[in-house]
């Protein structure tokens, strides 16, 4: 089967062929182009691409959602029933899910033939138990959805794999970029991570501030005047490295400037990533492996080693980088679920 993933973020949008035969996957052709936007069309960027490089058709196409809603915690064949409990999704991570919305309409236009396949950052994080999943709210709005959720869920899962039988018993995943979190992995299940309700929450990231005292967003809410957009606006584009440096959140720019500002964002990064991994092992009982991924965690060695130099006494415990796979299990998880004849 020749499945097409597409992995769109807030601003732009992964994409790749790959060929699918059983549990192995062949990349035949990948890239990146602009996010969906009104005034343009990824898709056609995408099938000239392929015209040009005369690659097949897609059998099926599969693409990363960030967050199905209280009431999708699996991967599915998308149909029009799956589409309304993503329009109610949109609210649970807005940088994220309107976007891939409008790229699943835009390839179902494209490809009318082609079943489509929504793949859930949050459904590896179904495994966590009640104590880990439960935020500490009256039942009512718990049993509204309230919960943590978790994200990063298609990268952890491509490192689980990767790793194999062999996977030690007690691993936290460090999945660290513009975007990032950390996972406790017991026994090859997540057990426990930092982000929650939303993309917004846990450790620090490009625009997003990780946990945030709410005291913070009463505070502006009553003293300062911000309403829901002005609020929503500051937590998720606003504030972060971005905050802190007070105008960029690329690590390799933060490195170089080695100002005042950029050493503050770089140092506030790796205190928080420290803390939230210890918090991780709290989770597992100890720790066997920490496992970098991800575009800081791939590429960025000198905050990877300033994050292990504050970690040392935790004692004996081994660190890798393992690059993430999220497309290639976007097109497994597509070839299992897709009806093709």
């Amino acid at each position: 089967m020749y499945v097409l993933a597409l992995n769109t973020g807030s601003s732009s949008l992964k994409y790749g062929l790959y060929r699918v035969e059983g549990d192995a996957v062949e990349a035949l052709y990948a890239d990146q182009t602009d996010a969906p936007r009104r005034d343009a069309d990824p898709v056609k960027a995408i099938t000239d691409a392929l015209h040009a490089k005369h690659l097949p058709e897609p059998d099926a196409i599969g693409h990363r959602i960030v967050h199905g809603g209280p009431n999708i915690r699996d991967h599915a064949l998308i149909d029009d029933a799956l589409m309304a409990h993503l329009e109610e999704a949109k609210a649970y991570a807005p940088l994220h899910v309107p976007a891939a919305v409008e790229m699943v309409k835009r390839a179902r236009e494209a490809f009318p033939k082609a079943p489509q396949v929504a793949c859930f950052d949050t459904a590896f994080h179904k495994t966590m138990p009640l104590v880990a999943k439960t935020l500490p709210l009256p039942a009512d709005l718990r049993a509204g959805g309230i919960e943590r959720y978790g994200f990063h869920g298609l990268s952890y899962e491509s490192i689980v794999r990767q790793l194999g039988a062999d996977i030690p018993a007690r691993v936290v995943i460090a999945h660290l970029g513009n975007g990032a979190s950390l996972c406790a992995v017991r026994e090859g299940k997540s057990v426990d991570t930092t982000m929650g309700l939303t993309p917004t929450g846990g450790i620090v990231m490009g625009t997003r501030p990780g946990d945030l005292d709410p005291g913070v967003l009463l505070y502006l809410m009553c003293e300062k005047g911000y309403d829901a957009e002005r609020l929503e606006k500051l937590v998720d584009r606003e504030s972060g490295l971005k905050g802190l440096s007070g105008g960029t959140s690329d690590m390799r720019k933060l490195h170089a400037a080695n100002d005042e500002a950029s050493r503050l964002a770089l140092d506030v990064f790796v205190h928080t990533a420290r803390k939230h991994i210890a918090a991780m092992v709290a989770s597992l009982g100890g720790l066997d492996l920490l496992v970098f991924t991800g575009g800081i965690g791939e590429n960025d060695a000198v905050t990877r080693d300033a994050i292990l130099a504050g970690l040392q006494w935790l004692g004996d415990f081994n660190s890798r980088v393992i690059p993430t796979e999220e497309d290639a299990q976007i097109a497994r998880h597509t070839a299992q679920l897709a009806p093709v004849s």
